[in-house]
């Protein structure tokens, strides 16, 4: 779907631009494409993407639009020069008073505190915000306090992105490969 140029020197922080005869859209909620640099889902288009689900219309039309985007279910960026930012993934965004939450901005925040050795976020209801942040958090100081946590991400999110609960826990579960399993952490 895309690639990094080979003339860049250093990592960007993106996954590249699109590749030859692929589209990108960055699109809302409404299916409408959002203004450059706003993250919405990733919709591609192009002759390496799937037509549709084997003999499955329903999945195929909830998947893929009218013209031929299929909806990845990753939220993105396109920057000003084109190359995609992978954000966070649609189904484990999180709704604050209307506010999208992306946990992993909460958790790249929260993995820079030095008494912290990894962290994960979920979405937990609230009745005031109609979702709020749970943290889940290892430590590498066993003194350090949901109140310093708490004030760390005062300093540096905002308001509505900071954690309303935190769990301190020995390890975070995991896939074989390593990726944090949210879905057991909101069980």
């Amino acid at each position: 779907m895309s690639a990094s140029p080979p003339h860049l020197t250093e990592f960007n922080g993106k996954v590249g631009l699109p590749v030859p005869s692929t589209e990108i859209s960055i699109r809302g909620d409404d299916g409408k494409e959002v203004r450059r640099g706003q993250p919405g889902e990733i919709c591609v288009r192009g002759p390496q993407v799937m037509k549709g689900y084997w003999q499955n219309e329903e999945a195929t039309a909830e998947a893929i639009d009218e013209k031929g985007f299929f909806r990845t279910g990753d939220i993105g960026t396109l920057d000003k020069d084109g190359f995609l930012e992978i954000v966070d993934r649609k189904k484990d965004m999180i709704l604050v008073s209307g506010f999208n939450v992306y946990p992993n901005e909460i958790e790249d925040v929260v993995s820079l505190h030095p008494d912290i050795v990894e962290a994960a976020c979920v979405s937990v209801p609230d009745k005031k915000t109609g979702e709020g942040v749970k943290l889940f958090v290892v430590k590498n100081n066993q003194s350090l306090t949901e109140e310093e946590i708490i004030a760390h991400c005062k300093e540096n999110l905002t308001a509505y992105k900071v954690p309303k609960q935190i769990v301190f826990i020995d390890e975070l579960p995991k896939t074989n490969v390593g990726k944090v399993l949210r879905r057991a952490l909101r069980e």
